[in-house]
């Protein structure tokens, strides 16, 4: 069969790490195939070394899945740009491209469960929910997570949803925990929209922890758990059958979105990775934006 390649961004939160390993790990144990996982920055194990596992294993094709919920820089450029230098590597290496994890029902029905982990049901009906992502200057990325957390209020009795980011993106936390408070909501639920634990979704606990005027709770991320692993799996066979299905009409790498005109065709450039000190390579494609409120994100473009 053909083996899956899951690609991360990685982190410089050792816990957050090793829970993509653990991860891998579970995807290994349900999948006839062989599986490799490994990071394009920040954090061991770097890209490079899970791609030479499968191809000194003989692999030459791959199923490669992006293990980002939306499709903002890191699933639409610095990935591809990653395995692009990969192939050149490698002679007769290809790869099939998975899409982004979300927005998925099945991540949705987690991001449920971690609610209903800190919250009674009897106290949804008068409870907002902060659903905070990453954030990022790719519109398309950022009305993803609206998307989501309208997906999120619809039909689960909770009082509100309300979308927040991290970082690069507005209305930040402390913003988001304002607005709440202003539409009436006298309890909030803080879910980060991450898949692992690192610095960011710290980030957004402590900024939760440090509002007052009212009564705030924090969800977990979603975590290495069964649920996720069948979100992989089906994106797997979705490379593998051709069926990707992405959206494409608002991405600003393709479409001259107003304030985006310069990302239309920008290049695909790989990451410094600092186990894979490798540079020079230029690869066509669209590329990734630069995070200047972001320390703990360092690279830039």
């Amino acid at each position: 069969m053909t083996p899956l390649l899951l690609v991360g961004h990685g982190t410089r939160d050792e816990s957050g790490a090793e829970e993509f390993g653990r991860f891998v790990e579970r995807v290994r144990g349900r999948l006839p195939a062989d599986v490799s996982g490994g990071f394009i920055e920040l954090s061991p194990p770097p890209l490079t070394d899970a791609v030479a596992a499968l191809y000194e294993a003989g692999h030459r094709h791959l199923a490669a899945v992006p293990m980002v919920l939306v499709a903002a820089g890191h699933g639409k450029g610095d990935i591809p740009g990653a395995l692009a230098r990969e192939r050149a590597r490698r002679p007769g290496l290809s790869y099939a491209y998975g899409r982004p994890l979300g927005p998925h029902p099945g991540l949705l029905d987690l991001l449920d469960e971690r609610l209903s982990a800190v919250l009674d049901p009897a106290e949804r009906s008068d409870t907002a929910v902060l659903l905070v992502g990453r954030g990022s200057t790719d519109p398309d990325a950022n009305a993803e997570i609206h998307k989501v957390a309208r997906l999120l209020w619809e039909g689960r009795g909770l009082g509100m949803v309300e979308p927040a980011f991290v970082s690069l993106a507005r209305p930040d936390v402390p913003e988001g925990l304002e607005r709440c408070r202003r539409l009436g909501a006298r309890r909030v639920v803080v879910l980060p929209y991450f898949l692992f634990p690192g610095v960011l979704p710290d980030r957004v606990a402590a900024q939760a922890r440090a509002y007052e005027g009212l009564e705030v709770r924090c969800a977990d991320v979603i975590g290495d758990c069964d649920g996720l692993a069948d979100v992989v799996l089906e994106r797997y066979e979705e490379a593998l059958a051709g069926d990707i299905r992405m959206n494409c009409d608002t991405c600003v790498y393709r479409i001259a979105m107003p304030g985006f005109e310069d990302r239309v065709g920008a290049p695909q450039l790989p990451h410094h990775h600092p186990d894979d000190p490798a540079h020079g390579h230029h690869h066509h494609g669209p590329h990734a934006h630069a995070h200047p409120d972001d320390p703990s994100h360092a690279h830039a473009n």
